[in-house]
């Protein structure tokens, strides 16, 4: 008798190097032993330097997938990376507030690696004011949480105020700090914060807060506890970064596959 996979859609970009976005997900679900349900938000134009366009996908399209599908499968867990623009926010927001019981991660994908800006401010803004009120978990980096709540004068303070706005819990990955290992903030609502701390790899890579949002989202699926699959989602991610490479001219790709020992 076969056994069905937990269903993970998500929402992202499709970025042709393969590094990041909507290929990101399917590679990290498929690892973590979950079915992806991809919805393609945006085509981009970018390589594993930088990214230098974007077309949003027509966001009556996204949502006409969407139903399609879940008026099809049982979903267990939603995760939305790029969103090309307000529109296709705007049109998330609905869906979302239509499935109140599936968790939401949200990787709020602002800028390429090499600087390349894929939202306006308005984006952000309704990122802010549609998408953060109906997530479960929020994984940014410190870039991110800082323009997603600007008025605040810290890390901690940019928590606590998305926090406020009806964002459960947030993962702060600690990437873009000047330390010797990566720390990472695990934020709840009127609890204090936990730290993880991770041994730091030498490269830069492309894509992982997509395989971290992602492998976070499949364990989430698996019904794990949202402790452990915060700790388990941080390890996947690791691994597929310490077991990248460099294919291109700039940024290391993550190797998903890692747990397959023929991929190294």
């Amino acid at each position: 008798m076969s056994v069905s996979k937990p269903n993970v859609m998500c929402f992202s970009g499709l970025d042709p190097t393969g590094g990041a976005g909507i290929q990101a997900d399917i590679e990290t679900l498929f690892s973590t032993g979950c079915h992806c349900l991809p919805i393609v938000t945006a085509i981009t134009v970018q390589n594993t330097q930088n990214a230098s366009n974007i077309t949003p996908t027509d966001p009556a399209l996204i949502v006409q997938q969407a139903r399609a599908v879940l008026e099809d499968i049982p979903v267990q867990c939603f995760k939305i990376g790029l969103l090309g623009d307000v529109a296709a926010i705007e049109v998330l927001h609905t869906l979302l507030r239509d499935y109140p019981d599936i968790p939401v991660v949200l990787d709020p994908v602002i800028r390429a690696g090499g600087g390349f800006a894929f939202g306006s401010a308005n984006t952000i803004d309704a990122i802010r004011s549609l998408l953060l009120p109906v997530t479960t978990v929020l994984t940014p980096n410190i870039d991110e949480i800082m323009q997603l709540a600007p008025t605040a004068d810290s890390a901690e303070a940019c928590a606590n105020e998305i926090l406020e706005s009806g964002c459960q819990h947030i993962l702060l990955t600690g990437t873009h700090a000047a330390t010797k290992d990566v720390v990472n903030k695990f934020f709840s609502s009127h609890e204090e914060f936990t730290l993880f701390s991770w041994p730091r790899l030498e490269h830069s890579y492309h894509g992982s807060g997509c395989t971290l949002a992602a492998s976070l989202a499949g364990y989430l699926a698996h019904g794990l506890t949202l402790r452990d699959a915060v700790q388990q989602s941080q390890r996947f991610t690791w691994e597929a970064l310490n077991h990248g490479s460099r294919i291109g001219l700039g940024q290391h790709i993550p190797n998903r596959s890692a747990w397959n020992k023929q991929s190294l």
